[in-house]
Formats: C-alpha cells, structure tokens, sequence
C-alpha cells in the first residue's frame, strides 16, 4: 500500500526558515546597533585625532603615524583609522588619514590581499573626509564583497581632507600616492593581516586617482604587487571632463575644488596658475564658500552658490589656454602603461562621466597594450555605476585571481 505522505512537514519546516531568518534579522538589528552606538561613542575627541604634530609628516612614505582601533564597525570584522606619512605630487612629504577593516578572524595562509578604496567627489574641505564621517564605512562601495572574499579594505581619504595640509582634489599624483602609501602603513598593523598583493578599486575622482596609482605603483612603491585594477566612471581625462561642463552646475562645482587646488598646488611655481588668471571676479568671491562646503551633505547649498554663477565662471576656457590646459593634461590619467588588468564600468544613463569619455579613454588604455574589460549597465547613472558593476567586478577579479 502506497504511504500517504506527511503533510504536516511543511509547516513545520516553514517555521524553522522563519525563526532562522527572525534569528538572523536579531543579530543584524543587534549588530547595528552596537555599530552606532560605537559610532557616536567615537565622536568624543575625534578632532584630537587629526591634530598631528608639526613634524608628524617627516618619514619614510607608507610608515604609520597613529592607528585608533574603532568601536563601531561592521560585522565580525576588526576596523582603525589611521595617519600615515605620503608625499605629494611635488615629492613634499605630507600627513593623510585613512581607514582599515579586515576580517576579524585571521588568515589562514598568511597576509591578505589588500582592497585600496579611492573614494569619489566628497568634497575638498577637511571635514569632507570620509574617514571623519560618523560612519566613516557607509562610502567604501562594495566593502561588504571584498571583506567576504577575505580582503583587507584600505580606504585612504586624500591629502588636505581630515588633516590640514594641502589641498590636492584631482591632483592625480598626490591622491595615486595616498592609496600606495595607505597600503603599506596597513601593514604596520599587525591584526589588519595586510599584505602586498594589491587590488585598486574607484569610482569618479577616485577612478582617477586609482588610476595613477597603478601607474607609479612600480616606481613608486615597488614593494607592492598590484594585482588588478578596477574603476568605475573614472575622471580619467579632465580636458574632456572640464568640457563637458564648462557652462553647467557640475562645472562650477568641480571648478571650485580643482582650481583652487591646482593654484595652490602650482601656482608659486607655474606662471598664469593663479585663480585669477582662470576665474572670473565673481567666480572667486563665492569659491572659499564653496569649497568649505561637502558635496553630498551640503549639495543644495553648493547649488544655491553657484547656479548664479553657471555661464560666468571662467574668465577664459581652461580646457584651451596656458597654463590650465597643461594642467589638466598633467593631471589626466593614461600617460603609462602598467602591468596590471584593468576594469572599466560605465553606466549608460551617467550624465556626468559621459560615455563618449570613458569610451575614448578605454581605446587609448588599449592602445598603450593594457588588458582592459569594459563592462557598461544600461540603467545606471553616476551615483550607481559602482554599485552596479559589482557582479561583473566579482566575477572578473575571480578570473584574473585564481
């Protein structure tokens, strides 16, 4: 006789699923809110932190200044902020902060493969740093993946953000020095299990400075093995990007930031690269205002500032006149090639990387003989491109890796 079957199985094995699921929603509830909670804990006396000493910038780049192991951070890892020595384009020796999380079970094969996050558009002004931020993780996009495939994440910010010093906003020598140089200091932090073997991940400004970091990595840092690297939206050429949007918002924005920084950065020593040789009178009374402000939590002010000011902000196109047009090219990436695989995603629908650029930059890559995957998602803007490519990313890097 055929048995009939038990019907009261079902049930009983949806309960389990959902006391599991009710279970792990606990832990993760749990687990955040023990994160804010370290999170505002850690607010108490975090400028102290960025007060480095005058001389604090004096040493061997890479080498560690400060680590501050942090309370709040994400699940099962372990987390520090960081100052470490870099130096700039220029070769000036300089402090920058930074963070790192890792896995908080240690390897079981020795150091970990290092994630350098190049962090897009913040802002310029110190506390514009993402490492400042109450939850200095929420822009590390795609840490949650890197972490699972047993990576230490180092997210630098770059030079003249949480520590003073000079300001460096697409100046793609110094922010590509950060991110090597943010790398070794990780390694002086026993418990982070970082390693040489490198990937390079960013996405906008960070692209770029992603970017150059693979191109003076062998000079550079010739201890470090970059292994892959991946951008997403890059602001790889910025004669092409400052184009673009010479008479929009975007354009003021953008002008505000790396204008003053390239004044700062070369105008003692390059003639005609004052702020008055390329902005208009009004255009320099309102930047100070601009730049002390962040871009995403302050996006609506920076509008308000400088919409008046789209159509009459430069007094003579950068993207054509000495000495900004050097500038901008010095400071493009694709000058060398490197070793190195390279990723390159672009979201279809980004109005601020046009397409056409990042297209054009992933033919002159080829030119110079990299091994360059461009993957585009048809939906994505700006603001998603990142996030979007991450499957792809994923499954690319497991090629290249293994």
């Amino acid at each position: 006789m055929r048995r009939r079957r038990n019907r009261s199985r079902g049930p009983r094995a949806w309960h389990v699923v959902a006391a599991t699921v009710a279970v792990l929603v606990f832990v993760l509830v749990l687990g955040e809110g023990a994160r804010l909670v370290g999170d505002a804990a850690e607010r108490e006396g975090i400028d102290a932190f960025y007060a480095q000493p005058v001389d604090a910038a004096a040493g061997e780049p890479g080498s560690l200044i400060a680590a501050e192991a942090l309370s709040g951070v994400p699940f099962i890892t372990r987390a520090w902020r960081i100052l470490y020595r870099s130096t700039t384009a220029a070769g000036d020796p300089v402090a920058v902060s930074g963070i790192v999380v890792s896995p908080a079970i240690p390897p079981p094969d020795g150091p970990r493969t290092v994630l350098a996050w190049a962090h897009p558009t913040t802002g310029a002004a110190r506390e514009c740093a993402p490492s400042y931020g109450f939850d200095p993780f929420i822009g590390i996009e795609g840490m949650r993946m890197f972490l699972d495939r047993g990576y230490t994440v180092v997210a630098t910010d770059y030079a003249g953000m949480g520590v003073a010093g000079p300001d460096s906003y697409l100046v793609g020598g110094t922010e590509g020095r950060n991110v090597l140089d943010a790398v070794l200091a990780a390694a002086a932090i026993p418990d982070a299990h970082a390693g040489t073997d490198v990937v390079v991940w960013g996405h906008s400004q960070g692209g770029q400075a992603a970017l150059f970091a693979a191109e003076e990595a062998r000079d550079y840092a010739p201890g470090l093995d970059v292994r892959a690297v991946a951008v997403a939206a890059p602001a790889a050429d910025l004669t092409t990007l400052m184009s673009d949007h010479l008479d929009d918002i975007s354009g003021v924005t953008i002008g505000s930031y790396a204008f003053t920084a390239f004044a700062e950065t070369y105008g003692g020593d390059v003639p005609g690269a004052d702020l008055a040789d390329v902005l208009t009178p009004a255009a320099q009374g309102i930047v100070p205002e601009m730049n002390a402000l962040c871009l995403l939590s302050d996006l609506g002010e920076l509008h308000r500032i400088g919409e008046p000011l789209v159509g009459d902000f430069t007094s003579v196109d950068p993207t054509t006149t000495s000495p900004w047009q050097q500038l901008l090219s010095e400071n493009s990436a694709g000058s060398r090639a490197f070793d190195a695989p390279l990723f390159i995603a672009q979201g279809l629908d980004d109005q601020l990387i046009l397409p056409a650029a990042t297209e054009a930059f992933v033919a002159h890559e080829r030119a110079l003989g990299i091994d360059v995957t461009y993957h585009t998602v048809g939906w994505a803007t700006h603001s998603t491109i990142a996030y979007a490519a991450l499957p792809a990313l994923e499954l690319w890097l497991d090629g290249i890796l293994d």
